[in-house]
């Protein structure tokens, strides 16, 4: 079967070890996930591609536990849907990103948790490739 990333832009995944890339700006120093061609805080357009930490630690989560709404590009249906759970992980001094967490138990997540970046399948789509995404596993 055939793989493919979910949003190939955001990430250097399928290398070995992928990392998510943001973006930061050199004139206010400035750190985005995703990249993004401007500076959120300066709206300057000198900002460089970053690749950021694979690991990080847990500040916060939510559990899904009903089918998002469109534009949402899983396959499931109300009787198929497995709650999941998203987290927000500090990438040490870096940035903060949100991304799903493999731990679906809101009951084994504590603030603090170390996690590290993993891709994980998704969706299969309509011509039998997987689809993969971005995800954070306690370490």
């Amino acid at each position: 079967m055939t793989t493919k990333a979910l949003a190939p832009d955001v990430s250097t995944w399928p290398a070995e070890n992928p990392q998510l890339i943001g973006s930061h700006c050199d004139d206010c120093a400035a750190t985005t996930w995703p990249r993004q061609p401007r500076c959120p805080r300066c709206s300057g357009a000198n900002v460089s591609d970053l690749l950021l930490p694979r690991r990080g630690t847990l500040v916060a989560w939510t559990t899904q536990g009903f089918v998002p709404k469109q534009p949402y590009a899983g396959n499931e249906t109300a009787a198929t849907f497995t709650p999941f759970t998203f987290g927000l992980i500090q990438l040490g001094d870096v940035v903060r990103v949100e991304a799903r967490l493999t731990e679906a138990d809101p009951a084994r997540l504590q603030p603090g948790m170390d996690f590290e970046l993993t891709f994980v399948p998704f969706y299969v789509d309509e011509d039998g490739t997987e689809i993969f995404t971005w995800a954070f596993e306690p370490i």
